[in-house]
């Protein structure tokens, strides 16, 4: 007995620190980029490099050749990001969460098993194709590139992660909620829109917040919408800027290259700002 159990000692300390071995190495990768861009992109991190549109590549070569800073920001891209989410948003969470309370209270109407695989296959379809789809949308009839046609692609590949953050939120609720709603003689709508989704907003808003941090770095359909602006520019139909639009422009101009640092560095620290804080939540709403 004393051998079998110092053999299965050995086997659950083996396993352990296997597991702890593959963990490790999983996490390598990340912290080699994490620490890359920290490091390369924290000096261009400065006041003016979140309030000044993007240079010319003429006055990047300047500044190079004087051997000084690159002047100039990601202005132009932060705001334009923002005003796509922000429209995205404003469409994308009353939609998504309508959808995923239909789902949850009909999940056996054959209407709503037929949505439901539209939402999965939808979450599975690849980003270029959603930017190629709301091009021929919307950018061909509006003659044009705009934040509205770039806020269409956001606002379709946040739908499916809000909706289905919205539905298993609804469904771990306890039946007791709604049957006590319905005995105080509320209707089914009401008593989902009064009872069920309050109690309920947590995992939902951190299913809008991952939604959120999913599509802040998409690039693919922002180019087929957005186009991108040198600029700052506040019309939403005209062709607008965005973050990871601007890192695509650095790489492609050897000028500007090295503000492809601080440009991911930013973009990093938002979406990672954005996990942590559906994380908590998330732990919130459990406890």
């Amino acid at each position: 007995m004393k051998v079998r159990t110092k053999h299965r000692l050995i086997k659950d300390k083996a396993l352990l620190w296997g597991v702890c071995l593959l963990a490790a190495l999983t996490a390598v990768p990340l912290i080699a980029i994490l620490g890359e861009v920290l490091l390369r992109g924290y000096d261009q991190l400065s006041w003016s490099f979140f309030t000044e549109p993007t240079p010319t590549a003429y006055k990047a070569m300047k500044a190079i050749e004087a051997g000084e800073p690159i002047p100039g920001g990601i202005a132009n891209g932060i705001i334009g990001t923002m005003i796509m989410l922000g429209m995205a948003v404003m469409v994308a969470v009353p939609v998504g969460i309508l959808c995923g309370a239909y789902l949850a209270e009909n999940s056996k109407r054959r209407f709503a098993q037929v949505v439901s695989y539209l939402t999965d296959l939808l979450q599975g379809t690849p980003s270029v194709i959603i930017g190629i789809i709301t091009y021929i949308w919307v950018v061909v009839p509006m003659k044009g590139y705009s934040a509205i046609a770039g806020s269409v692609a956001l606002c379709i590949m946040m739908l499916p992660l809000i909706i289905r953050s919205t539905e298993e939120t609804l469904k771990i609720l306890p039946a007791s909620l709604k049957e006590a709603g319905l005995a105080l003689g509320g209707n089914s709508a009401r008593v989902m829109l009064r009872v069920q989704l309050p109690a309920a907003f947590g995992g939902i808003f951190t299913g809008v917040l991952l939604a959120i941090s999913r599509v802040i770095g998409e690039t693919a359909p922002l180019m087929f919408t957005a186009l991108g602006c040198s600029f700052i520019r506040w019309s939403i139909d005209k062709p607008i800027s965005a973050v990871p639009l601007l890192i695509w422009e650095f790489f492609n101009d050897p000028n500007l290259q090295e503000l492809i640092w601080g440009a991911s560095l930013f973009l990093l620290l938002f979406v990672l700002s954005l996990n942590l804080l559906s994380k908590y939540l998330a732990k919130k709403w459990n406890q």
